[in-house]
């Protein structure tokens, strides 16, 4: 890759850093601050988010499909530029209603990321396994960081201060990008007319296999959901006597108080739980999807079992164990959608598969409130368990018979599930 592809990489990887981290702002301030601050219950506010979530969803399809009428990168602009002035906007909020629409508005732009994002990733390079898992990576980093960043500004400068820093950061990052990509056009790795030829379509086989992504991506996506919104709440009511012990001990030193503390216990389970991703990466581009999508959900399955009745040290690496799983499954979906559409269609394909992703994570918000109030986060564990086991049998009843190839694909061929071939869109 020559400096300027580097660069543009790197943008895109950004890009998918701070779609996650602005998104995730809320949960923790609502978990740290606004449930003190506002007199309302975790339930309750949690609740405000779901507009947000819901734009999220609904508006990936537009997104995707206006990137392929008109431009994936100037849409890349309008991510950073609309996602930095909705975020500087909802820190301003008065009320519980202020800032529910201003979630709602940070969903729009939101929305923009991964139907157009995750397109030109897969267009302009090969590998698509292994560079779809590093900006996995990034995005999950940006999950984390919205704990460990968003902790430390309640602690500094108050729960407004977490929407107004990154808010300026992506507003600074959408004169790069633009330059960056001005002088790059997206190319597909096999134009039409190249590459090798797809194979006969199995419409039997093509038809298990778009069950099987579309239900994995609604499954996965409430599971992915319900752990990153509710992991700051879940070491609020588990570990807060660990984090007691750590900010004691580190007084004179750090002067660190527990919710820095508690945002640094999540943001080390999600930056080290998103390494999982590169090794899926890998297996995906040497074995396919189907034995890697098994051994993710078979992860997840075991630790949720696991996590009931954990606190302290248990609970914090239960709680790592479950994450590896659920980290390690994000780039599977990607990688089946990117290698099996078209460049014409690839923005709307992606589009289709998180609308699809989203409106389950929306749904997953009042889930998580509702199992909470009423069995507690020992009931959404064995739930999830549920969810995830559902994943592995499944993919693998849908997928089983299926010819199964050793070779990656490549961008524009039919893809190898690890399985199956499956036609393009």
């Amino acid at each position: 890759m020559n400096a300027r592809d580097t660069h543009y990489f790197l943008l895109l990887n950004a890009g998918h850093f701070l779609d996650h981290y602005v998104m995730l702002i809320f949960a923790t301030v609502v978990a740290l601050a606004l449930s003190t601050g506002w007199q309302m219950s975790y339930s309750d506010l949690l609740l405000l988010g779901t507009p947000g979530f819901a734009a999220f969803a609904i508006f990936s399809l537009p997104a995707g499909w206006l990137a392929d009428r008109w431009s994936r990168d100037g849409m890349m602009c309008v991510f950073f530029f609309g996602l930095g002035v909705t975020s500087i906007l909802t820190g301003f909020a008065q009320s519980p209603g202020q800032i529910a629409v201003g979630l709602f508005l940070i969903g729009i732009f939101a929305a923009i990321y991964h139907p157009v994002g995750l397109a030109i990733v897969t267009a302009r390079w090969k590998k698509t396994g292994m560079r779809l898992a590093v900006n996995g990576v990034w995005g999950n980093l940006g999950v984390g960081a919205a704990a460990l960043f968003t902790g430390i500004l309640i602690d500094t400068a108050g729960w407004r201060a977490a929407f107004f820093v990154p808010g300026l950061i992506s507003i600074c990052l959408t004169w790069p990008y633009y330059r960056v990509s001005r002088d790059i056009r997206v190319l597909e790795i096999n134009p039409k007319g190249g590459g090798a030829k797809e194979p006969d379509r199995d419409h039997g086989s093509a038809w298990r296999i778009l069950i099987c992504v579309f239900l994995t991506a609604a499954l996965g996506s409430a599971i992915f959901q319900s752990t990153t919104v509710a992991l700051p709440e879940i070491f609020e009511e588990r570990l807060t006597g660990l984090a007691d012990r750590i900010a004691t001990s580190a007084i004179g030193i750090l002067q660190l108080h527990t919710a820095s503390v508690l945002g640094a216990l999540a943001f080390s389970v999600f930056a080290a739980a998103s390494m999982a991703q590169l090794l899926t990466g890998y297996l995906l581009d040497r074995v396919g999807g189907r034995p890697t999508l098994a051994l993710v959900a078979a992860i997840q399955t075991v630790f949720f079992l696991l996590m009931p009745g954990l606190t302290g040290a248990a609970g914090y690496l239960v709680a790592l164990g479950f994450m590896l799983g659920v980290f390690g499954q994000i780039p599977v979906n990607d990688f089946l959608i990117g290698t099996t559409t078209r460049g014409r269609n690839r923005s709307r394909a992606f589009g289709l598969r998180y609308l699809v992703s989203f409106l389950a994570m929306s749904a997953a918000l009042p889930l998580i409130a509702l199992v909470h109030e009423a069995w507690g986060f020992d009931g959404l564990f064995l739930l999830l368990a549920g969810l995830s086991a559902t994943i592995l049998v499944s993919s693998q009843v849908l997928l089983a018979g299926l010819k199964y190839q050793k070779s990656a694909p490549k961008t524009g061929e039919a893809c190898d599930l690890g399985s199956a071939e499956m036609p393009g869109s």
